[in-house]
Formats: structure tokens, C-alpha cells, sequence
């Protein structure tokens, strides 16, 4: 079960996740475009990719276990 804190996070790291996924599509259609004298070049295509896969990660962490980490304990024993 998420806490309230956890669910306002998954909800931020979606929305973010929508934008990356746009500024992607934007980037693909069109690196750099000008107006009359003024010119626009989109962000790097391999840090927006980079992005996508963080906030991917972390989604998919908070989704299947709360964002907590799994690992356990354990004693060692010489049988």
C-alpha cells in the first residue's frame, strides 16, 4: 500500500514522464528550426532519452512495491 507521499511522487514522476515523452517526439520531428532571424535548437535526444528511462525505474519501483527495497537478511551457519 502506498503511503499519501508516495502516491503524490507517482503521480509527479508520470506527469514528468508525459512531458519527457513529448519533448522526445518534438526532438525526433524537429532538432532545430528557425523564424525569421531567430533560431531554436530542442534539448539532447540522448539526456531526454536518459530521463525517460529514470523516471521508467522509478514508476515501475513505487508501482510493484511500494518503493521499498526487498532485500532481507540472512545468518550464515556452518552445518
Amino acid at each position: 500500500m502506498l503511503t499519501e507521499l508516495q502516491k503524490k511522487r507517482l503521480e509527479r514522476y508520470k506527469k514528468r514522464l508525459e512531458m519527457y515523452y513529448e519533448a522526445e517526439e518534438a526532438v525526433l520531428l524537429n532538432q532545430e528550426y528557425t523564424i525569421g532571424t531567430k533560431s531554436l535548437k530542442r534539448a539532447d535526444l540522448s539526456t531526454i532519452r536518459a530521463a525517460i528511462k529514470d523516471l521508467e525505474s522509478q514508476i515501475e519501483t513505487l508501482e510493484t512495491n511500494g518503493g521499498k527495497n526487498k532485500a532481507g537478511r540472512f545468518i550464515p551457519r556452518d552445518i
